[in-house]
């Protein structure tokens, strides 16, 4: 009863913006002090974050910028696996100094928690199974309840699917990167994604598509995202940021993974 008690409080708090200085969470001094980055990241997102288990190491576009962060701190770099669902608890939490793995900047996580500058144009889309793709020439196509749209719990997916997709038939699947795979398997016909992940996947699996991919529903970026109290630390990423942008990294990094 305690425990659910102070969740609550814990929530009302957050949704207030008068969520307490985060004991756990660690300052710049702290982290360069200790050798280590910690860095949150779900593993299930090509080509942002993606835990390789053949190797057992994560690849992709935010791994190389998790790698570079923690070499420009003058520390190593240690991964701490969270989830889309916890992703919001496990950082307020001071689980990880930062998160990294293709996360949306948008108003509700600014009003909880610091995000960095953004990095990266994309916009919601739609993967489907190959066979179907000509039948989604808009939106209002997958907004129909003989349609069967899957979607990842706890991020900007699940929220996309529900605002824009109502009539549909919502699936909810826990492992986003198993989504792709089920439809090409006819398992589910869409499934709500963005572009950088759509490309990824038609690449990777012949019996997907994305014929809505230069047409995107949205515009947002991504961001590192951390909590509130150690404004050094955001600096600092900021500054970093700046710097792999000004000098070609980022866009290598692009080139690589996302064209």
């Amino acid at each position: 009863m305690f425990k659910k008690i102070l969740m609550t409080s814990l929530l009302i708090a957050a949704a207030t913006g008068l969520v307490a200085q985060n004991a756990d969470a660690r300052s710049l001094a702290e982290i360069k002090s200790s050798g280590k980055l910690l860095v949150g990241t779900t593993g299930d997102y090509k080509p942002m974050s993606y835990l390789n288990k053949e190797t057992g190491k994560y690849e992709g576009f935010d791994a190389e910028m998790a790698a570079s962060l923690a070499k420009k701190l003058g520390v190593k770099l240690e991964y701490v696996p969270t989830t889309w669902k916890t992703l919001t608890a496990d950082t307020l939490a001071g689980k990880f100094d930062v998160a990294m793995c293709g996360i949306t900047v948008t108003d509700a996580r600014k009003k909880e928690m610091a995000m960095s500058e953004p990095y990266l144009t994309f916009g919601k889309t739609i993967l489907v199974t190959k066979t179907k793709a000509g039948q989604f020439k808009s939106l209002a196509d997958v907004n129909k309840p003989s349609v069967r749209v899957m979607y990842n719990p706890g991020g900007t997916n699940e929220k996309f699917a529900k605002e824009s997709t109502p009539k549909a038939q919502l699936i909810m699947h826990e492992q986003n990167a198993e989504i792709p795979g089920l439809v090409g398997e006819g398992k589910a016909d869409v499934m709500i994604t963005e572009t950088m992940e759509a490309v990824r996947y038609v690449k990777d699996n012949p019996k997907v598509a994305a014929p809505l991919v230069d047409k995107p529903f949205t515009e947002n970026h991504f961001g590192v995202l951390m909590t509130k109290d150690h404004p050094d630390l955001l600096k600092a990423v900021n500054d970093w940021m700046a710097g792999i942008k000004a000098d070609g990294t980022m866009t290598k990094w692009e080139n690589q993974y996302i064209k």
